[in-house]
């Protein structure tokens, strides 16, 4: 079973109450949910949350909610709670609750990954990233890259520094997306909060330092996440644009 988890917190410490913010008259959530709605390899998506005001707001759309607990660090460990209440689930996509523009496909794309590799304990995805601005703002988290696609740092800071960049470099523009395997994200929530986990605020930084292998599927999917309240409004702008062009 390929199974869907949205994570939604209300408190969140740069912009409260983030998922149920209203983006062109839709709460945030409910953009993400509907994204998932399109996808063709999940059996089940449900949205996980804290906060009954969430989770009020998400029966009224028809979301299947499960009530997390309140005192997780981060949003894979929120996953992992709710993947002991399905048991059948042997691969678990995390799709944040701030990716309202999400690509159905890529969605998609990363749970075939992990069928295709037995192996492969964890997966995310990469956009490629031109804009200098973007590079150097520690909104947007950086990848880079091993040669097959492995991911070798994460980091809110730009990566890699272009002292003499190499001519056919690219930048990439993480994704806020993860899949994993059942028995893999039962063993990372065991393991402590890594110092590079705690230092970025990235919890993928905590699989790295404990050895494990995240394969990054390269998408030209450049839809924003929602972290500020600016951000919302320029997405809400743009949604907005859209509308009257169609």
């Amino acid at each position: 079973m390929i199974l869907a988890v949205i994570p939604a917190r209300f408190a969140s410490t740069r912009f409260p109450g983030k998922p149920l913010h209203l983006i062109a008259g839709t709460p945030l959530v409910q953009h993400v949910w509907n994204r998932c709605q399109g996808c063709r390899k999940l059996d089940h998506t449900v949205i996980a949350t804290d906060d009954e005001r969430i989770a009020e707001v998400c029966r009224g759309f028809g979301a299947d909610v499960v009530m997390t607990s309140p005192d997780h660090p981060s949003g894979t460990d929120r996953v992992a709670e709710v993947a002991g209440k399905f048991p059948d689930a042997d691969i678990l996509i995390n799709v944040q609750g701030d990716e309202p523009l999400i690509s159905p496909d890529l969605i998609d794309r990363l749970a075939q990954a992990l069928v295709d590799d037995p192996t492969l304990p964890m997966v995310t995805a990469a956009a490629p990233l031109t804009d200098l601005r973007l590079r150097q703002d520690p909104n947007i988290v950086k990848v880079t890259l091993t040669t097959t696609g492995r991911a070798l740092y994460f980091s809110r800071s730009e990566i890699p520094y272009p002292r003499d960049p190499a001519p056919e470099l690219t930048w990439f523009w993480h994704k806020g997306i993860y899949g994993y395997r059942r028995d893999f994200i039962q063993k990372f929530v065991t393991w402590p909060a890594s110092p590079l986990e705690r230092t970025e605020g990235l919890e993928q930084l905590r699989a790295l330092e404990n050895g494990a292998a995240i394969q990054v599927v390269i998408t030209e999917d450049d839809s924003p996440g929602v972290d500020t309240l600016e951000q919302a409004n320029a997405l809400e702008q743009r949604l907005l644009e859209r509308s009257r062009m169609c």
